[in-house]
This record gives C-alpha cells, structure tokens and sequence, in this order.
C-alpha cells in the first residue's frame, strides 16, 4: 500500500435555467424543435453546451403528458441527457372559476397558475445519473400553509394551491451519493393591484421550503421518476440537498416583500453560494436576468442553493461579454441567464 492520497471525486455541477421557451399554445414548442430551424431553441442547446451540466434545471418548457417536448428538446443537444423527468405544473390547471373578477372563466389568470394552456412553461429536469422517486407538493392549497398570506375574501380561498407552477422534490443518485433537489417557479410579485395578491403568494411560495424543513408540512403526493412506482417520496428535504427555482424575487431590488427571500438566504440549513458575472457594474454582477431598462432592469431572481454541508467548489451566473462568442446566444435564447454550481458531496 502506497502513501498516495486517494483520488478526489469530481465536483458535480448543477445549473438552473429558466429558458423563456414557452410558447402561446399546446404543441407549438414540439414543432418549433422538430422543425429544426428555432433560432431561440438552437441558443438553448448551445448555452448548456457550454455549461455541460451533470444535473439541469429547465424553467420554460412547455410540458405534455408523454414528456415528447422533453424529450425532443434533449435530443437537439450535443450530449443529450440519459435521464430526464417532467410532469405537468399547476400552470394553465383550471380552477373552475373567475379569479380576476373579468366575468370570464378559463382564461389564463384563473388558471391554477397563469398559463394559457395546461402545462405552459412548465419545470424539467435532465441528468446524468437516475432519478428516484420523489415527492410533489404542488396540490397543497395555498390557505393550508401555515401562517398563510392568502386573504380571506381571496376569490379561489377554497381551492387555490400555493404552488403557481411545482413544488417538487427529486432524489438523484449521483456518484457521490445521493442528492434530494428542491425545484420550483414562484409567481412574479407584479402583476396584481392594491390587494398584492401576486405578492403574497411569492411570498408564501418561497416561504414553503424553510417550512419543509421545519417538517410543518404534509408528505407530498409521490412524484414518480422515469421508472415509474407508486412508492412514497421523501419527507421534507433530506439533505444533502439543493434547492433550485426561479424565485422571481430580488433581495434588494424591485417589488415584492423581500423578507421571504432573504430569510431562506440566510437560513442556516441553507448555504447562498453569491453566484456572480464579470459585469462593468460591480453592484449588478448577482444580478440573473436582464428585464428592460423601462421596466424592472436587471436584478437577481434565480437560485441555485446547497444545504449546509456540502462543499461549494465553485459557482456563478453564466452572462458571456457581447464581445465573448457566446455573448449572441445567451442573450437570444432568454433574458434569464444560468445559475451554475459546483459541489463536492464527499
């Protein structure tokens, strides 16, 4: 036996990306891939090209049933994933009533979540190495949460959910054990009037994970992988953990009532890895998406965060220079740019 220290395990990367993929209609993103010529759908394919995730984190992508949009946007990659899951979100889900007051129904705001259609922009996940098993929390009603900010005259009191796209839970087995991800889309905190309804529920949507952890919540509904199963999922978050979602909530900047974000910041179950980009602007280099300079700007509202524990090697915000090559394609497949860590379970 030598002396030689053994070798270290590569550190995984997990990236989160909301890619603006979703289309105004049922089947419109499929064709779009399938034809082959999608300008925004080939910047996609070239932005995590880059990257070269070992774990992915879709926002965007127009779920279906058979998982065929999934799918097929995989196969326009240049290492498509072995794995993958999706499932329909609580976007575009009929309530069965008129939540904005229009005196209309089965439009998009009185939706389950906004959404034109069932399974609008809706949450995928791609990796290298399975998926178990996991839990959905996405049926919990929004006025079962506790300490909820749900009004009491609020319009869908008796049957909105919290979740305006998923709460998920999903075990991956990676090499260096397994990994429990935490995924969802909080509801831009706009949008609304006087009543902060949109507000709220950003609120209590990023609130939902400190809650998990607190195990003041009820099981999921199991959220079955690839494999399929009927087995339970995991209770709360079991760490080791990440937590990875569009929290549509900056902790400075814009509207929204920011204690929700950053006391999951600051949770000490939760590590902030203070991804950043080689921007001009020292004080906007955290910043994620880049709205128009008319309206919100540029500001952070994508997370990517480790459970206390794990060893961070590395992270930032994928936003290329106009002059990098790169630069084109970033800014023509979304606004929103990709957040990436690196860890180390071991």
């Amino acid at each position: 036996m030598t002396g030689a220290a053994p070798a270290r395990a590569e550190p995984l990367r997990l990236v989160w990306y909301d890619t603006e993929l979703g289309r105004d209609g049922p089947g419109l993103l499929l064709r779009d891939i399938a034809g082959g010529d999608d300008a925004q759908t080939q910047a996609v394919a070239q932005v995590i090209a880059a990257l070269a995730p070992d774990v992915l984190v879709l926002a965007g992508v127009d779920a279906d049933a058979e998982g065929r949009t999934l799918a097929a946007l995989n196969a326009t990659l240049a290492a498509p994933y072995p794995h993958l899951f999706s499932a329909l979100p609580n976007a575009g889900l009929p309530t069965g009533l008129d939540l904005d007051g229009n005196g209309r129904q089965g439009e998009a705001r009185d939706a389950q979540g906004y959404g034109r259609f069932t399974g609008a922009g809706g949450l995928a996940v791609l990796s290298r190495w399975p998926l178990g098993t996991g839990a959905d929390h996405s049926a919990l009603l929004w006025r079962a949460l506790p300490d909820s900010l749900i009004a009491a005259d609020d319009p869908g009191h008796g049957v909105q959910r919290l979740s305006s796209m998923a709460h998920w839970v999903l075990p991956v087995e990676t090499p260096q054990g397994p990994l429990h991800l935490g995924i969802f889309r909080a509801t831009p905190p706009v949008f609304d009037g006087p009543e902060d309804r949109n507000g709220r529920r950003n609120h209590d949507e990023l609130r939902f994970w400190r809650l998990l952890l607190d195990g003041a919540l009820p099981p999921g509904a199991p959220l079955a992988g690839p494999g399929g199963g009927a087995a339970a999922g995991p209770e709360g978050l079991p760490a080791p953990f990440v937590i990875l979602g569009g929290g549509n909530l900056d902790p400075e900047r814009g509207a929204g009532r920011r204690a929700a974000i950053r006391e999951l910041l600051a949770d000490p179950r939760v590590q902030d890895p203070a991804p950043r980009w080689q921007s001009a602007d020292p004080a906007e280099g955290d910043t994620t998406v880049d709205w128009p300079a008319e309206g919100p700007g540029r500001m952070r509202v994508d997370y990517v965060l480790p459970s206390a524990g794990i060893r961070v090697v590395g992270a930032g915000v994928y936003w290329p220079q106009p002059s990098d090559p790169m630069g084109e394609a970033v800014a023509r497949a979304s606004r929103h740019r990709p957040v990436w860590v690196d860890l180390r379970l071991e």
